[in-house]
């Protein structure tokens, strides 16, 4: 009888375990209560266990007794918060992993950037502030706009583009405030937004897919599209800078996000990250490449998988949009049920804890919607990833280009009737 793999999943959406009895992997999920939904992950784990999954000791106290009784292959995680901890937890355990203090540079894009200072990457001015007075003066050192970011942060959170000391004193503040890790300024990057999905095995550095963005005012991706056409020409230049990367960071396993901005000077990073990324871009890629990197995040450590010797070619395009509406009270929602896909819904009242639910469901559909509100919620500005709880559009086709078009179709046949809502009191 073949062995099965035994491993800890720490955090993240149900992708990452899908499919894993069949596969032959055991899975112990630890998550946050009320960070995922038990009928998605259930029929995929043996164990779901609930902690705080940012605290060392809280995934600890959970999975060393269980280690002991039955000794886990390996702890993983593809959620960002959880890294660091659950480094730590492979170093207390004795098991393979990404190191935390890896973690922690990736983490920090202030130790990001300095990273590649020291290897010679990617170049971008940028500066930990610690004032208002210190974000104006460097602006007035790099030009007449100028990024301050949390440097921590992720999911589009308190991004702001500022060219005067009003505006920067404003975003020094709410960034403050918000508090993951500081300020962190640099210069405004001037492009298109591409995204570099990558894993890595024992050093080897792969990238799966290379998708671009569509962009609010507020810097959230409300449409993302594989393969990229508007990264053609840096293509060479973004497989290479991307290996790179994290090479320059330390990251030798496992899958990895990279964001940059295809300058006039070549690709910048943007920030990169040890983990799948969001907003449904790994499905977008195994749909358009054949290669699946949530099924690679249980089966590559576990060596039941191997990663394509090259880059894969893409053979069709994907594309998902995530639907807007005015900030408001939604009166009605009209134009679904004539849409010629399959169509789910988030049930009333329920909040769901993923930004893409149900698109494992769709596996056998070319296109399909998902509508995440109904009439009576209310819906706040798309101003972060977190606030694209609307619901989105899927579609595959024959190129980019041709899915991209038909999520605008069919993301134009859905209509949010939405009544402002007026100042308390």
């Amino acid at each position: 009888m073949t062995k099965r793999h035994r491993i800890a999943v720490v955090g993240g959406r149900p992708a990452p375990v899908h499919g894993a009895r069949e596969t032959g992997i055991d899975i112990t999920l630890v998550h946050a209560e009320g960070q995922f939904d038990p009928a998605e992950a259930e029929p995929h784990c043996t164990r779901i266990l609930t902690c705080d999954i940012t605290r060392t000791s809280a995934l600890l106290e959970l999975l060393r007794p269980l280690h002991e009784a039955e000794p886990f292959d390996r702890v993983l995680t593809t959620t960002e918060l959880s890294a660091v901890a659950v480094g730590e937890v492979n170093a207390e355990l004795g098991l393979p992993g990404t190191p935390p203090e890896v973690s922690r540079v990736i983490q920090d894009k202030a130790l990001t950037r300095q990273a590649l200072d020291r290897h010679g990457l990617s170049p971008v001015r940028h500066r930990r502030i610690g004032s208002a007075a210190e974000a104006v003066e460097f602006l007035a050192e790099v030009g007449d706009r100028i990024v301050l970011k949390p440097a921590q942060g992720a999911g589009s959170l308190h991004i702001n583009v500022v060219s005067d000391a009003e505006s920067a004193a404003r975003a020094v503040r709410d960034i403050e405030d918000f508090g993951y890790g500081g300020v962190l300024a640099e210069e405004y990057l001037e492009g298109p937004v591409v995204s570099v999905e990558a894993f890595s095995s024992q050093g080897r550095h792969v990238v799966l897919g290379v998708s671009e963005y569509q962009v609010n005012e507020h810097f959230v991706e409300w449409e993302c599209s594989v393969p990229s056409d508007a990264a053609l020409p840096d293509l060479a230049e973004l497989h290479q800078v991307t290996a790179a990367v994290l090479d320059a960071v330390g990251l030798t396993d496992g899958p990895s996000h990279s964001e940059f901005v295809l300058t006039p000077a070549g690709p910048r990073l943007l920030e990169t990250h040890n983990r799948l990324s969001g907003a449904g871009i790994p499905e977008m890629v195994h749909r358009a490449t054949g290669w699946d990197p949530a099924r690679l995040f249980m089966t590559v450590p576990l060596g039941i998988d191997r990663l394509p010797e090259e880059a894969p070619t893409a053979k069709q395009g994907a594309a998902i949009r995530f639907l807007d509406a005015a900030p408001g009270r939604i009166r009605a929602i009209v134009g679904v049920e004539e849409l010629p896909v399959p169509v789910r819904r988030v049930p009333p009242g329920k909040q769901h804890p993923h930004m893409i639910p149900f698109l494992q469901d769709f596996a056998d559909a070319d296109a399909g919607a998902v509508i995440g509100k109904h009439a009576g919620d209310t819906v706040s500005a798309m101003d972060s990833l977190l606030a694209s709880d609307r619901g989105y559009v899927f579609a595959t086709a024959p190129s980019r280009a041709d899915a991209v078009r038909r999520c605008a179709e069919l993301a134009g046949r859905i209509c949010f009737h939405v009544e402002p809502e007026g100042p308390a009191g």
